[in-house]
């Protein structure tokens, strides 16, 4: 089962202002803040990329893939996507704390 587009432009309206975009992936979305992914929406669920401050907003009991055969991430609960400040907070801190990711070389002609 995909996520709904409908799903994504909830989660994304709910982190407003943040700078933050989804991008679609076999079906399913990709959610980066600050140029770094720090999400998945899979199963029209968000599931936050584990980190050095994932304790202090979810117990380990909201760990699950997103998807068969994927790592551990951590399931935000529905109730929690509606509190704003939580997921404002959640999604920063979790941004800040991950690298940059790498600039890809371009292919040699």
């Amino acid at each position: 089962m995909s996520t709904s587009k409908e799903t994504v432009a909830h989660v994304l309206g709910q982190l407003e202002p943040l700078d933050v975009r989804a991008r679609a992936m076999f079906g399913e979305y990709g959610l980066y803040c600050d140029e770094k992914m720090v999400a998945l929406i899979c199963d029209d669920t968000v599931f936050v990329k584990p980190s050095g401050v994932s304790d202090d907003y979810l117990d380990a009991v909201s760990l699950a893939p997103p998807y068969p055969g994927a790592k551990d991430h951590l399931a935000i609960p529905q109730e929690r996507l509606d509190d704003t400040d939580w997921l404002h907070e959640f999604i920063q801190r979790t941004a800040d704390v991950l690298p940059v990711p790498k600039k890809k070389k371009p292919k040699a002609r």
